[in-house]
């Protein structure tokens, strides 16, 4: 179903500054990763379970607010999900343990998983199906200038306010919660096959996700190829600045200007991948930047000269996390309406959940065998994906069958 031109950019908007927000509250994370570690006298593997801890409470999120989502209403319940990991991001900068550091970050995970399958069913649903991939693109791009405003944060108020005066920043999205509570209706597609479930007494089909073998497999592809986004990712961006700081001597600052250029090569890559995405598919697409990927971060591990790393960094950002624009678009393209929030979120969440325990992993490697190594084996995991996204079909011909709403 067709929305109109004024929704279209709210929706737009309004789901990039949710996913950029969240994105912020990750950078924030990984800039005072290393000054946790210091404060309270944990080890490398010990900070790694941050990060990890964040991504299973977006797992639990993700389910439950993804499920309520296709239930009850995709603007609702948006609103409550970036209330719920603004306040969590602000209570960090007043946290006295370790503990309690870890709670805070679950329950800022339980509000960042359920945001983004919701801002991407809303997105899928407002536009087009051939625009998917550049919608798609343009959200995570909203999430990669809440990085750079997190970076630009941390280089002008953790000299004077330390690690905890960046977090008091994360209360922003409140403000966003508000207006799209009051300035948001659902979209006509969630509106139309919700109103046929509560005529037939149907609830939402979370089945559709396993419903035949072919189904099942697709959904398991999907969470693996999810994974390795997050594992790459996370892996990558939770450590590099300390890895940059100790191999190279950087400081914070120098280490944000490595991350303001690999975050403009990130958006110059969601934004290129979307328009490939859309125009050659996702098998063609996917391919390409997935080999380059693994290419240009194993590249990282033999570079020793300041300016390349910045260099690298842009490439590295463009291939490695350029192609996560194509998950909200691919996943979409598979699952219906009614369980389109649920399939996000449940499938890239799950992926998640798996792929962010690779900071404690990296961790691992690093005091055993250095960067090098870790680096290495991040750069090949991009080869899974590659061999799972040329064995799963088309998604435009092999739809899950049921009363889909896109018409």
């Amino acid at each position: 179903m067709k929305e109109d031109k004024s929704y279209q950019k709210k929706v737009l908007v309004s789901s990039m500054l949710g996913l950029g927000l969240e994105g912020m509250d990750i950078l924030l994370l990984s800039f005072a990763l290393s000054s946790i570690i210091r404060e309270f006298h944990i080890s490398s593997a010990a900070g790694g379970v941050l990060p990890s801890i964040t991504n299973i409470g977006m797992l639990v999120g993700g389910v439950i607010f993804g499920y309520w989502a296709d239930r009850k209403g995709r603007i609702k319940v948006f609103t409550y999900t970036i209330f719920i990991f603004a306040i969590g991001t602000f209570l960090m900068a007043f946290a006295q343990s370790i503990a309690v550091i870890y709670v805070l970050r679950f329950i800022v995970g339980l509000g960042a998983g359920g945001e983004y399958g919701i801002g991407m069913a809303l997105v899928a649903e407002a536009f087009p199906k051939e625009r998917r991939g550049q919608m798609s693109a343009w959200i995570t791009v909203g999430g990669q200038m809440g990085t750079l405003v997190a970076a630009l944060l941390v280089a002008i108020v953790t000299p004077f306010a330390g690690w905890r005066g960046a977090f008091i920043f994360g209360v922003i999205p409140v403000i966003l919660a508000y207006f799209v509570r009051r300035h948001l209706p659902e979209t006509k597609s969630w509106q139309d096959t919700h109103a046929a479930d509560v005529a037939q007494h149907v609830q939402p089909r979370i089945r559709l996700l396993v419903n035949t073998p072919k189904t099942a497999l697709i959904t398991l592809g999907l969470t693996i190829m999810s994974a390795v986004q997050v594992a790459g990712y996370y892996g990558l961006m939770n450590w590099l600045p300390s890895m940059l700081e100790k191999k190279e001597g950087l400081s914070v600052s120098g280490s944000s200007l490595w991350m303001i250029s690999t975050i403009i090569g990130m958006s110059l890559g969601m934004l290129t991948f979307g328009k490939l995405f859309d125009k050659f598919g996702s098998k063609v697409t996917y391919s390409v930047f997935l080999i380059m990927a693994g290419l240009s971060v194993a590249l990282y591990a033999f570079v020793h000269n300041v300016f390349l790393m910045l260099l690298v960094g842009a490439v590295v950002g463009f291939f490695a996390n350029g192609m996560n624009a194509g998950y909200g678009a691919l996943i979409s393209s598979f699952y219906p309406t009614e369980i389109r929030s649920f399939a996000n979120n449940a499938i890239f969440n799950t992926g998640r959940a798996v792929g962010g325990l690779s900071p404690i992993l990296v961790g691992y490697i690093i005091d055993r065998s250095g960067f090098t190594a870790a680096l290495l084996c991040i750069g090949a995991l991009y080869i899974v994906s590659l061999v799972i996204v040329n064995l799963i079909p088309n998604p435009v011909k092999n739809k899950v069958k049921s009363g889909d709403g896109d018409k």
